[in-house]
């Protein structure tokens, strides 16, 4: 789920990295040999590797700053580099790792957020379709609201609270999924299940008009008339418009009502 619309956010947070620093470091790739090579050769080649799109190569160069130069006061640069480059190159796993070590070791430092904002990209660009598990979806919203909880008045929390609707809406889609699969299987009850927790849970998504025709049709086929009244009346309250309303509205008129039982 790349979104172009961060760019400019990620650019502007490792050109400032890059042009207060000359030097940083950062890394453990056994993959890169080990030269021996000043703090501000390193870093150079590193940032050079960067500007030709050469990412992993950057990252690795950035790695290897903070393994040769651990006490260089530009080393945390480094590593935050390092993540930001695994990044790009869609190294997610590496990136995530760079810049959980960086908090750690730097838990108050200024260019937290950053490191926070990166983690939860991380998880957000693996965000898979809805026919897949979902638990990539679930830690990126977990990373996004703890980046938004720790920093809410950063661009990148603002960046943040846009994308976690976008997750929600995912993950009401995959419940919207599974659903429908339930539904087809005339497993009335747990398809109710699915369609209930989009109603309660991803209100503001925009699954819930289906959600709510869908357990219209089956608290209808459950037999229970009352529960099918009540969602096609919140979904004819919220979405008057909508197609789902039409064949909610339409499924009560048609819906036999059962015969009333006779007194004894």
């Amino acid at each position: 789920m790349r979104n172009s619309v961060l760019k400019p956010i990620l650019a502007l947070t490792a050109l400032s990295l890059l042009t207060t620093a000359c030097a940083t470091g950062g890394g453990k790739k056994k993959d890169l040999a080990y030269v021996a090579r000043d703090v501000n050769s390193l870093y150079t080649a590193a940032k050079t590797r960067l500007d030709q799109h050469r990412y992993k190569e950057a990252a690795q160069l950035f790695d290897e700053t903070e393994r040769q130069h651990p006490y260089s006061v530009w080393a945390r640069r480094a590593q935050l580099m390092g993540a930001f480059s695994y990044y790009l190159a869609g190294d997610y796993t590496e990136s995530i790792a760079s810049a959980q070590r960086f908090l750690a070791v730097h838990p108050g430092n200024k260019d937290a957020p950053y490191a926070y904002y990166l983690i939860a990209l991380d998880y957000y660009e693996q965000i898979s379709d809805v026919t897949r598990d979902q638990k990539i979806t679930q830690q990126a919203l977990d990373a996004l609201g703890e980046l938004i909880r720790r920093y809410p008045s950063t661009d990148y929390a603002a960046d943040a609270r846009l994308k976690v609707d976008l997750v929600n809406d995912h993950l009401a889609g995959k419940e919207m999924e599974v659903g429908r699969f339930y539904q087809r299987r005339g497993q009335w009850l747990a398809a109710t299940i699915r369609f209930r927790k989009v109603v309660d849970e991803y209100q503001t998504t925009t699954h819930v008009p289906e959600a709510l025709e869908r357990l219209t049709e089956c608290y209808l086929s459950l037999g229970v008339r009352e529960e099918a009244k009540k969602a096609a009346a919140v979904l004819g309250s919220n979405y008057p418009g909508s197609v789902w309303y039409q064949r909610a509205y339409k499924l009560m008129q048609e819906y036999p009502v059962p015969a009333a039982t006779p007194a004894s």
